[in-house]
């Protein structure tokens, strides 16, 4: 494999209005964030605000990585408790008929060294993914104007958005019939019903790996997860289908990888359009740490809601050596921060940043 680039500040280009989408961007989510505080009486998150599982495992790196691997919380081996909240992207709280986008967020705790700015309070190092391995937005003024069209139909005429997430999956399978994919249209409501567990997800941007420049991704490996990779879930009559599938599919645990894909041509793998994929032929994702598992309860009502009321994930909660590259970390550092401070005000629970499990 080529050389992976050096990590520099000079990768990353601003775009001259910047500032002003970024400002868009809260204004968006906050309008979100009052919509549905206003209708439920209790606030959720502006984006993945519906979860579906909260996942107690242990992350283990490897050993004997090789130095452009053995970076920043992969230099030494080790364990970490982690938490792992599986969700979907809408800002709203919708029945599984509606199909969206799969999402993890992964929470590693205990994890020292410099912080980024805004979370030196914090231990865990945080990682944001998707089940594709690009996001739908090439520009940070793209990612706003996708961002309008879901505040305009945040928890309104629910019938509608299922009628239109059967139309729109029937469409997208017709286009994967022929070879093609829509990341619109999967945004929108015509993802297919895959089962969560079976599904590999992607960082979909790029983040500093030490020295380095990366991408990152979850792959389940043991047979008690890939049994679920490719099916489709059953969703007739069942709003809540991915909770009771993911807690009823983890009766034997189950084990990931996490892997890197390191930059090796700063042009072929662009930093600031994370809806390019970078040639995994280049430079494939290779393992540097695993997370396991046991079998346990993943869904416990209103226990979950109470703990997932205490978390916040965000890609800038972590380390400097895993700084979110590109415009669209740089436009959501803001809008994430506002969206925990909401949820934290209004809910009257300060986020928690626990140092393991028991914690």
């Amino acid at each position: 494999m080529a050389r992976p680039i050096a990590y520099s500040p000079a990768l990353e280009t601003r775009e001259p209005d910047e500032t002003d989408t970024s400002v868009g961007l809260r204004e968006q989510l906050h309008t979100i964030l009052e919509t549905t505080a206003s209708d439920y009486g209790h606030a959720v998150r502006s984006v993945h605000a519906k979860g579906h599982a909260l996942v107690d495992a242990r992350l283990e790196v490897l050993d004997n990585l090789p130095p452009e691997l053995a970076q920043g919380l992969f230099a030494t081996p080790g364990r970490h408790d982690a938490i792992l909240r599986f969700s979907t992207n809408a800002g709203d709280i919708l029945t599984d008929k509606i199909s969206l986008p799969r999402g993890v967020a992964i929470k590693i705790l205990g994890v020292e060294g410099d912080r980024l700015p805004g979370s030196e309070d914090s231990r865990a190092q945080d990682l944001l993914m998707i089940n594709a391995p690009v996001f739908a937005a090439p520009t940070a003024k793209a990612f706003l104007g996708n961002l309008k069209l879901l505040t305009k139909t945040t928890d309104r005429a629910e019938g509608a958005k299922v009628a239109l997430s059967a139309l729109l999956r029937w469409t997208e399978k017709a286009i994967e019939a022929v070879g093609g994919e829509s990341a619109t249209l999967k945004t929108l409501g015509g993802a297919p019903h895959v089962h969560p567990l079976g599904e590999q997800y992607f960082t979909a941007t790029a983040f500093r790996y030490g020295d380095h420049v990366a991408k990152l991704s979850l792959v389940p490996v043991s047979p008690s997860l890939t049994r679920f990779s490719g099916e489709e879930i059953a969703i007739d009559g069942r709003d809540d289908a991915l909770r009771e599938e993911i807690d009823s599919g983890f009766d034997q645990g189950g084990t990931w990888e996490l892997r890197v894909q390191l930059c090796i041509d700063a042009e072929a793998m662009p930093i600031e359009d994370a809806t390019v994929e970078w040639d995994q032929a280049a430079s494939p994702y290779v393992t540097v740490a695993r997370l396991i598992a046991g079998p346990q309860s993943t869904w416990a009502g209103d226990t979950s809601i109470g703990r997932e009321d205490s978390l916040s994930f965000s890609p800038w909660h972590g380390l400097a050596a895993h700084q979110p590259l590109g415009r669209i970390n740089r436009v959501r550092k803001p809008a994430y921060e506002m969206s925990a401070d909401f949820r934290a005000r209004v809910n009257g629970c300060p986020m928690h940043e626990p140092m393991s499990h028991a914690d």
